[in-house]
């Protein structure tokens, strides 16, 4: 037995998250693509039954009062908010994530022209680097709201910063390498130039701490189905900053984020709090879905969730570098754990293919073009046994690949 499978069991033996894993449904697979589809927590199955046909199935229309489907939204974003750093009454779950990130970036450029010294404010900042829908919005945001865009990286935001940026959509950790950005020092460097700040926090909540409320973030976005484990396709979320909530007006104005919703008047007129970032009727089969499966979190400290993190993504490299042939993959994973989110990406020349036969022999991770291997670690369910056989196969795999 090899030293690094005897460590790993010591370390999953005094592991104090070790017993969430028995609250999701697993198999012998290793299971590190939750930063793309977490894993089913074990309570969601009967949740939904419940809803199909008691909620829906018996009650039917009462449900909207009765089961508490119409503050779903607000209630279920309360559940997100100390995952996120942020206190109740600034979130609001519903849409995808790109339609929220249209909210909060078109939201974004008119609460900076309502400043009283705004002056021009007529260009858009954007993560060159994001995911790309990230940017196919903000492009069509700019277009809207009569911005120029400009992408850079994440790096070079402090020196592009002006009099007349009016925005500024950044991710927390970049999809593909797990680079984690300096949200405190980008979001003062934002607000010192007059600028909003609209963060992109798919790839990190629920796999680290966020600080929203502690670091003044203005606008957050962000999805429920990777870290946060809400299922394919689970509704999306918007974070509204209190003192900026009666100032927020949506580009997308819906009867459910009217004052009156069932008033049917013609004029609009915006709710109060966070509510105004809701739209159109909620669905409501996967956002009692996500519900359910935010119960998992209800005793985890999200520092607890970090420091795991870290271990884990440290004792995978540490693997990767016993067990993987020299030169055969390159880490693009920070080393440094201020700059690493809960992921590591490793180029190899043959990636799609490896990534193939790793997932034939139980490992799952996920391939991005054209040439990254991705590994997710979800520390409530991720051990360190899980992190060496990952490894171990990934090795033989590609000795194997080269024999």
């Amino acid at each position: 037995m090899s030293e690094l499978v005897v460590r790993a069991e010591k370390l999953d033996a005094i592991d104090e998250l070790a017993p969430k894993r028995a609250e999701f449904v697993l198999d012998t697979t290793v299971y590190l693509d939750g930063n793309s589809l977490g894993a089913l927590p074990a309570a969601v199955p009967d949740r939904v039954a419940d809803v199909v046909r008691r909620q829906w199935g018996s009650l039917r229309i009462r449900s909207w009062d009765e089961s508490g489907w119409w503050t779903a939204p607000e209630r279920i974003g309360d559940r997100i908010a100390p995952l996120v750093g942020a206190a109740a009454g600034q979130i609001v779950v519903g849409d995808s994530t790109s339609v929220n990130v249209f909210k909060a970036l078109v939201g974004a450029v008119r609460l900076a022209r309502l400043a009283s010294d705004a002056g021009v404010r007529d260009e858009i900042v954007v993560d060159a680097t994001t995911f790309p829908t990230d940017g196919y919005i903000a492009e069509s945001a700019a277009r809207l709201t009569g911005c120029t865009l400009r992408p850079v990286t994440p790096s070079q935001v402090p020196g592009v910063l002006s009099g007349r940026t009016a925005a500024v959509l950044l991710n927390h950790v970049d999809y593909r390498t797990g680079r984690l950005h300096d949200l405190p020092s980008l979001t003062a460097a934002i607000h010192a130039s007059g600028a909003v700040a609209v963060w992109d926090l798919c790839h990190s909540a629920g796999a680290l701490p966020v600080g929203l409320d502690e670091h003044g973030v203005d606008l957050a976005v962000g999805c429920t189905y990777k870290y946060l484990n809400g299922g394919p396709g689970s509704p999306a979320y918007l974070y509204v900053r209190h003192d900026l909530q009666d100032r927020f007006d949506s580009p997308l104005p819906g009867w459910n984020s009217h004052a009156e919703p069932f008033g049917m008047r013609a004029d609009y007129e915006p709710a109060a709090g966070a509510l105004r970032g809701r739209v159109g009727t909620p669905d409501i089969l996967s956002m009692l879905a996500l519900e359910a499966a935010l119960e998992v979190w209800d005793d985890v400290p999200i520092a607890a969730v970090r420091a795991k993190s870290l271990a884990l993504t440290d004792f995978f490299l540490e693997c990767v570098a016993e067990y993987v042939p020299e030169g055969r993959v390159e880490s693009l994973t920070p080393a440094a754990h201020e700059e690493r989110g809960s992921q590591v990406a490793l180029r190899c020349a043959d990636a799609g293919e490896v990534m193939e036969r790793l997932i034939e022999q139980g490992v799952v991770g996920d391939f991005r073009h054209p040439d990254v291997l991705r590994f997710g670690f979800t520390p409530l369910y991720v051990g360190f046994a899980d992190v060496e056989r990952a490894a171990r196969v990934l090795a033989e795999t590609l000795r194997s690949a080269h024999g």
